[in-house]
């Protein structure tokens, strides 16, 4: 039988996690519940409860109502239903989760869905679903459903609702049971990175990949793809990443609008999974049109890339940073990397007679990113081209190759 998991706030929502608990069991599932409300009483249905829920953050239910600060209690119950799920999960005990909340409820449960991998059912239903749901979503799978009326006792159109979402929970649970133990295919996932100013090396890179049997899933590198794909790296799901655009560091050093997060090009390293690296638009921040330009940047090198686009010259300290930066984060990988730096170029605008050709700002983030990875096991590659002319691409498409498949690099591959 699949089990279906019920993550909610029970101090205030046990009534409709009852129903959906018998919903739930009506349709075949086993059913477990956790309990994520601060002030439940312990005596309803959940089988993990709130003290339980709380010790998984490292917690004590009693200081956390005794210290009557909602927040922290909230973000302190969110991350201990997190922790509950996944333990859940990594030893075969679930196969869907469903959720339900309004704002507060929506914000401790979905904390807890994105803790599970892509691929794992998850569903909320909301009062928040039909407004900005990223905070909710982030870069997971999580499947919103709007709950229309306020979750405050059951009515006609509640139990609607409700219905269908544990008949949705238990279909996505049957089938994901159903293919858990199937044997795993071999994976010949790889994600890669791009931007408009660096597209012909990727494509160039993906129709080598694809031609040696691999599928190839291209994250626009606009902050939440730099995140999407991080998110599908830490889920296990890929055999390598082509990270040749790593431009969203550039953002989120300097302050531009598509910043990826502090923790962009690490979860491929944190998990061993062969990736090699290029400096692919780190010559640019990203800002919306023209106006939208901080006017602390009045005098930086700016560069209209289209009405809604403007993008902004890294200075050479900048790329000295981020060279340091990239390094660092490499040098700290589990698994084998490999780095292309485009010694002609770092994006299509960055080459002999481009807006923002600079030899002395790329030179900074090459020394930097050299030094820093001295003496590592990264092994990098200074290649007189500019990361768009033909060739670039191929040949770091083809050192991914032999990295995922244990073959040492060639020499002019």
């Amino acid at each position: 039988m699949a089990t279906v998991v019920l993550v909610g706030t029970l101090d205030t929502k046990e009534e409709e996690y009852r129903w959906l608990r018998e919903e739930l069991v009506a349709a075949g599932c086993t059913v477990t519940v956790v309990d994520a409300g601060t002030f439940s009483d312990g005596a309803g249905i959940a089988d993990v409860g709130a003290p339980a829920v709380a010790q998984a953050a490292g917690a004590d239910i009693g200081a956390l109502r005794a210290a009557r600060d909602r927040g922290a209690a909230m973000e302190t119950m969110a991350d201990g239903a997190a922790r509950v799920v996944r333990e859940l999960h990594e030893r075969g005990a679930l196969d869907a989760v469903l959720a339900v909340g309004g704002s507060s409820g929506s914000a401790v449960a979905a904390r807890a869905l994105r803790a599970l991998p892509i691929g794992v059912p998850k569903l909320l239903v909301s009062t928040m679903a039909s407004g900005d749901v990223g905070p909710y979503v982030g870069e997971s799978d999580v499947t919103l459903m709007y709950s229309v009326v306020d979750i405050s006792g059951l009515n006609s159109i509640s139990r609607a609702v409700l219905g269908n979402a544990a008949a949705a929970a238990a279909g996505m649970a049957a089938r994901y049971e159903r293919h858990r133990g199937d044997a795993p295919e071999e994976n010949r996932l790889i994600g890669a990175t791009m931007f408009g100013v660096t597209t012909p090396a990727v494509d160039e890179a993906r129709e080598h990949l694809t031609g040696l049997g691999y599928e190839v899933i291209v994250f626009h590198a606009t902050g939440s793809g730099g995140r999407a794909m991080e998110a599908l790296a830490d889920s296990g799901l890929l055999a390598g990443v082509l990270d040749l655009t790593t431009t969203e560091l550039a953002d989120d050093l300097v302050g531009g609008v598509l910043s990826a997060g502090p923790h962009r090009l690490e979860a491929a390293g944190r998990r061993g999974i062969p990736q090699v690296v290029s400096v692919g638009a780190l010559d640019m921040v990203n800002f919306g049109p023209r106006e939208s330009v901080p006017e602390r940047f009045a005098d930086r090198l700016l560069y209209v890339h289209n009405p809604t686009v403007t993008l902004m010259r890294t200075t050479r300290t900048e790329m000295a940073t981020l060279g340091g930066r990239v390094a660092e984060k490499l040098a700290a990988a589990t698994g084998p990397v490999e780095v292309f730096l485009p010694l002609k170029g770092v994006s299509a605008i960055d080459v002999a007679g481009g807006p923002f050709e600079d030899a002395e700002a790329d030179a900074a983030c090459f020394d930097a990113l050299t030094k820093g990875l001295s003496g590592s096991d990264v092994t990098v590659h200074e290649v007189e081209e500019a990361i768009n002319d033909p060739g670039f691409g191929r040949r770091a498409a083809q050192a991914l190759h032999e990295l995922i498949t244990g073959v040492p690099t060639t020499s002019g591959s």
